[in-house]
């Protein structure tokens, strides 16, 4: 019996110590710190690894995560220059980056950061009228940002950033900016459609133009293909006009050499004047042109009718009549 009493003593001092042990070591995982006291008062920050503590001395005071927070903060009520009330609310990233100010620099840090917020984002609104707030989110959240950063660097936190997640500005005022929205976006519709009016009745009115333009260039080329025609047409006719007066010199002119190559005298010509005194004559021609030395191609006619009626031939000598020089046409 005494020895069972003794081995149940045993084990539970055993326990005791192990347990001792175990509290007195301490691993501390990445992204985070343990702010360490020493009879209350601070002792240390332990940082990643293993570490040991006096047992029943040493105490961990704060646990402090490293890591980077977001805290998402209710909306908050706040006054613009121009007295419009709305509702704002606002997300706030920060890390740690000392955890012995963390621990010791302010209770209750994650709420201070809140109200430090929340006042932050009254004073700058208060500066701007309701559609600078709507239109200066960055403006807004580089200020808030710059602001917090300062005010919390003696608590060892680091503001990252600050984003307004949403305005809500009152029902009357919104429904009045639904209103201008679309009054805003009727003209926008308005312009774009008379906008494009316009440039349909520009492109109709240049497509005519330039219809017209074509067709005038064509009736003007049309046009001076015709004369063209026209000209080619007078130079070929002028040319055949040419030509055939040409011809009929040319005729008359080999008939004079043939008739000169012939030997004719002044008697055969003053004949060929009466031959053609009697062609036109015979009443085809419009006029007749008698020559002056009329009674001596008659006289000449009647001489030679006697020698051929006394010489009973038909051959006729014409080798020495003298006619007048001026009896041809």
């Amino acid at each position: 019996m005494l020895m069972f009493g003794g081995s149940v003593i045993f084990l539970i001092l055993v326990l005791f110590i192990v347990f001792i042990l175990t509290s007195c070591i301490r691993i501390v995982p990445q992204a985070q710190a343990l702010v360490v006291e020493r009879l209350g008062a601070y002792l240390g920050t332990y940082g990643v690894g293993i570490h040991f503590m006096v047992p029943f001395i040493d105490r961990v005071a704060k646990k402090v995560n490293l890591k980077e927070q977001v805290e998402d903060f209710p909306p908050q009520p706040v006054i613009t220059k121009d007295n419009v009330t709305m509702q704002i609310d606002t997300v706030v990233f920060f890390y740690i980056t000392d955890p012995k100010s963390y621990a010791y620099g302010v209770e209750r840090p994650i709420l201070a950061i809140e109200n430090l917020t929340a006042t932050t984002l009254r004073n700058i609104i208060g500066e701007l009228e309701l559609d600078e707030t709507l239109t200066s989110r960055e403006t807004i959240n580089a200020k808030m940002q710059e602001s917090l950063d300062i005010a919390t660097d003696p608590w060892g936190i680091k503001v990252t950033r600050v984003e307004l997640k949403n305005i809500e500005p009152p029902a009357a005022i919104q429904e009045a900016m639904e209103k201008q929205m679309k009054a805003e976006r009727e003209r926008r519709e308005a312009i774009l459609r008379a906008e494009g009016e316009k440039k349909s009745m520009i492109l109709v009115a240049e497509g005519n133009k330039e219809s017209a333009v074509l067709n005038a260039e064509a009736e003007k080329e049309a046009a001076i293909l015709r004369a063209e025609a026209e000209k080619e047409k007078k130079i070929k006719e002028a040319e055949g006009q040419a030509e055939a007066i040409r011809a009929v010199q040319q005729a008359t002119a080999d008939g004079i050499r043939y008739i000169k190559e012939a030997g004719a005298d002044q008697a055969v010509l003053q004949l060929k004047s009466l031959e053609a005194f009697q062609a036109a004559a015979d009443g085809k021609a419009n006029k007749i042109i008698i020559p002056s030395d009329i009674q001596g191609i008659a006289g000449l006619v009647k001489s030679i009718s006697e020698i051929a009626a006394k010489e009973d031939t038909k051959s006729v000598s014409y080798t020495h009549l003298t006619l007048p020089t001026n009896s041809l046409v």
